[in-house]
């Protein structure tokens, strides 16, 4: 009976003996942490910074520490937090950045993944404005000492010339509206077009543009003006800075286009957007320098503003 109990028991003791053995030559796989790090993601300049979050799992121990760091890109970033799951990044440019996040568990094994950031260029936006019967335009002009101002002219007549023997001297005040433009716009590019009236109504009736020097001084008006209530008396001022030159010229009509892209940041960035002054530079007896207005018959030659911005 004794043999009998003992065989099954040297049995058992074999087969744990060689398990033991078994699991000594065979020791359980090693299990490193998994990293996961948020799916690929893409922003548009100006913004250029974002916030990338990861998160880390260990099926046999526990996550102690993470590093974010850029494996490519078209410049350097800079990486605020880099040692926590999430981690801020600065300073991007345009293009197609690499992250990699990392994770290490209590064992010293890590585990990685990785996003990619696509970083687009600005968004470019042309207004183009060409308002007919603008509202906010008007001519201010004195003759023989009295106000001799014009709403709603269909001429923008800069002059210097006489009437019935009197002098007489006629400006242009212009405003276009660019409420739609941001604040936090960067202007590109803007440029104002004026085209020459070939049937002028001022000046000497045949030519647009007349006199030793006719160049003509584009400024930014300097403050608030009311279209119906403006008269060469109560005018506003134009700013110096950013003012711009239209240069003499000997055509007797010609169409010019400006580069008012100061002026016109100016104007969007402080939000002090009173229009545009035009005079004469050398506001000297005979001398003209004569431009359709947003009220002339011919809309194709209404004064013109087109401006890109990001």
């Amino acid at each position: 009976m004794k043999n009998k109990l003992l065989i099954p028991c040297l049995m058992l003791l074999c087969l744990l003996i060689v398990s033991a053995c078994s699991k000594k030559n065979n020791p359980l796989p090693v299990i490193k942490p998994v990293a996961k790090a948020p799916a690929d993601t893409t922003i548009t300049l100006p913004v250029n910074t974002l916030t990338l979050t990861g998160t880390g799992t260990d099926a046999s121990g526990t996550i102690v520490g993470y590093l974010w760091s850029q494996i490519s890109g078209p410049a350097e970033a800079t990486i605020v937090n880099e040692g926590s799951a999430s981690a801020t990044i600065k300073s991007m440019v345009a293009g197609k950045y690499l992250f990699q996040f990392a994770v290490t568990d209590n064992k010293g094994l890590t585990g990685i993944d990785s996003v990619y950031v696509t970083v687009n260029a600005p968004k470019q936006v042309t207004l183009t404005l060409a308002p007919a019967n603008n509202a906010t335009e008007s001519n201010v002009g004195i003759w023989n000492g009295s106000d001799w101002s014009n709403h709603t002219s269909i001429e923008q007549p800069l002059s210097a010339w006489t009437k019935d023997g009197y002098p007489t001297t006629i400006r242009e005040l212009l405003k276009f509206d660019l409420s739609s433009i941001p604040a936090t716009a960067t202007i590109l590019k803007a440029d104002l077009y004026l085209y020459s009236d070939t049937i002028p109504l001022n000046g000497d009736l045949i030519h647009a543009n007349y006199g030793a020097d006719n160049s003509v001084l584009v400024q930014q008006v300097a403050s608030s003006w009311d279209a119906t209530t403006v008269t060469w008396f109560n005018q506003p001022s134009g700013l110096t800075a950013n003012q711009v030159i239209i240069p003499n010229t000997t055509q007797s009509f010609l169409n010019v286009d400006v580069d008012v892209k100061a002026i016109i940041a100016a104007m969007v960035n402080t939000n002090t957007n009173y229009g545009f002054k035009l005079t004469l530079q050398n506001e000297v007896i005979y001398t003209s320098r004569i431009f359709c207005s947003s009220y002339y018959s011919d809309a194709s030659r209404h004064p013109k503003i087109v401006i890109t911005y990001e």
